[in-house]
This record gives structure tokens, sequence and C-alpha cells, in this order.
């Protein structure tokens, strides 16, 4: 058994974050041609707690190398209020020929690995007609941190950063960090989500909302609205843009904006196409000049699966990690 604890995983992600969006892409082209199972997700929640949630992701990866396993990722809002993150998280890969497990992964990383690489992939496959130099990031945790750094290295024009969330301290407080890091960002923050959402044509929403409550109406025509958190957006927002998911039956569920869209429309005539539809394609997508493009990603567990075994692979290469040979119990020890 392989552990690898939160440095170890971030050793191997820290400056890898290209190889992170082709282990995602690759993923979700293999999702579209079928390769892949995605139960859905299981959530847990607790009696008096209607934010809080801790959600398992089983998945089968196919391919070259195939691999399965699961994340049980957990969500408590209320840890920001204890100087905690919000977000942790496990992944366990099994082998697909014994089911033995062979790794445990620290993998809030990994998570927001996987959710950037995503945002960032769609950003640059759902391309604008011209190049993108700005960006609005509603939402300033960490999530929207790895997502500005992820969107920097697949759009190397992006110089200007519009920040806005519920806290101005965190807001200021992400900007100061992001400026340490990236000296030559122009970054602003705006007073409210409106003026927030109006000012460029590339909006990423990473919010702990858990009821629709913002609309599109304040987007220029032609933005892309990447809607990680999933419930952010009204349901009228969603019916009147393009939607573009990762998967339809996955993102239609547990009241995703998409999922309330659906329950009033009655179909899902809405969503236009998968990402990984639009990849397996071929050709250059440009979105519409006219419409606000909308991006909801459910966060499938072939992703996580992806970059876990990405991890795992290079970690190994690398001496990183424990193994613990004496994990799993021996055949004399189970027979007794």
């Amino acid at each position: 058994m392989l552990i690898l604890g939160a440095g170890e995983v971030r050793a191997v992600l820290d400056g890898g974050e290209r190889d992170v969006v082709s282990a995602v892409e690759a993923a979700y082209r293999s999702h579209a041609l079928g390769r892949t199972r995605v139960p859905q997700s299981v959530f847990l929640r607790f009696p008096d707690g209607e934010r809080e949630r801790i959600i398992a992701l089983p998945a089968y990866l196919g391919g070259e190398t195939p691999t399965c396993g699961v994340k049980w990722v957990s969500s408590f809002p209320g840890n920001l209020d204890r100087g905690m993150h919000r977000a942790s998280a496990v992944m366990i890969l099994n082998s697909v020929h014994t089911g033995v497990p062979e790794a445990i992964l620290e993998a809030s990383a990994i998570s927001a690995g996987r959710t950037a690489a995503s945002a960032a992939l769609a950003a640059s496959t759902l391309s604008s007609s011209s190049p993108e130099s700005a960006v609005t990031l509603v939402g300033c945790g960490p999530i929207n941190f790895e997502v500005l750094r992820y969107l920097r290295t697949v759009l190397p024009t992006l110089d200007t950063v519009t920040l806005y969330d519920l806290s101005a301290e965190r807001a200021q407080s992400f900007a100061a960090e992001a400026r340490s890091v990236w000296p030559t960002l122009k970054i602003d923050v705006a007073e409210n989500a409106a003026d927030a959402m109006a000012r460029h044509k590339l909006v990423c929403l990473a919010t702990t909302a858990s009821v629709p409550h913002l609309g599109t109406e304040h987007c220029r025509p032609g933005t892309l609205v990447l809607h990680l958190s999933l419930r952010d957006l009204t349901t009228d927002s969603i019916r009147s843009s393009v939607n573009i998911v990762d998967d339809a039956d996955h993102v239609c569920r547990a009241a995703t904006s998409l999922d309330l869209a659906q329950q009033e429309a009655g179909h899902r005539d809405f969503i236009a196409a998968s990402l990984g539809e639009v990849l397996v394609a071929g050709e250059r997508y440009v979105r519409s000049d006219e419409a606000v493009t909308v991006f909801s990603p459910f966060g499938l567990g072939c992703l996580d699966l992806a970059v876990a075994d990405l991890v795992r692979r290079a970690a190994s290469g690398r001496g990183l990690g424990t193994t613990l040979d004496d994990f799993l119990p021996t055949k004399q020890q189970v027979c007794a």
C-alpha cells in the first residue's frame, strides 16, 4: 500500500499544471467515448446541517492503463470560521484486476487541481472569438486560486483579474496572495457581484452557495461563465444560456441550478452538449458572441482518478510516499 500525504501530492502537482490538464482532457474524451464507469455520487448529509456534506465518488477509467477507485470528499463551509479549509478529501486507488486497494492519497489538492484543470480546459476549448485577457473570480477561496493558476497556464494572454467575495477581507487577502505569486497581474476587487460579472467575458463562480442567487443579466454577450459551484445561477439564467456540462445525468441532480431548471422545464433541452463531446468532435469551438455560455461540471469521479493516477505514478518514480507492506492481511491471517 502506497500512502501519499498532502505535501507529497502537492510536490507532484505544483508545476505540473499542463500534465494535469492533459490527464483531465484524456479522461473527458474517454468518458464521451463510453470508456468509463461513473456511478451516481452518494451524498451523506447530517440531521442538523443543511450545508455540510460528505460525498463518495466511485469510478472506473479505461484506457492503456485502466484504474478504479473512490474519492471521499467533505464540504463543511463552517470550517472557514474555524480557520480551517472548507473541504477535505481522501482517495483510494484499487487494482482493476484484483480489486485490492493499492494507494491512499490525500485528495484535497487532487480535487482542487481536477476542478481547476476542468475549468481551464473549458475556457480554452469553448474559446472566444477574441483572445481572453481578463477573468472575474466570484468566490475568493482555494478553488478559485487554483483556477487562476490553471487559467494562467492555458491562457497566456490573461493579465487582468477582478475579484468579488461576500467577505471583503477574504477578497483582499486573495488579491495580496495572487500579487505575491504573479506580480505582473492587474488585480482589483469589485464592490458587488453584478459589477464583477459585468467586467469581463470570462467569469468563474466558485462559492459555497446552496441555492441560486445570481443572474447572468449583467454579463456581456459572449461571456463564458464557469459555473463550478453549480448552485449560483438562477434557473432563468440557465435556461436562457448555451449550456455545456460534463455529464447531463450527473449535473441534473442534487438541487443544482440545472436540476432545478430541469424540474421547471420538464426537460433538459437547454443543455447543448458535454465538454467531452466537443473535444471528441475535433473541430475548433467558438462560443456565441450573442449569448452567454455556461459550463457546469458536476465533477466526474473519472477525472479525479486521472489526476490521482498521474500523481501516484509520478510520486512512485520520485520515491515519494510511504509503503506499508503489511497494510493488508496475509492469506494465513485471513484463513485464521
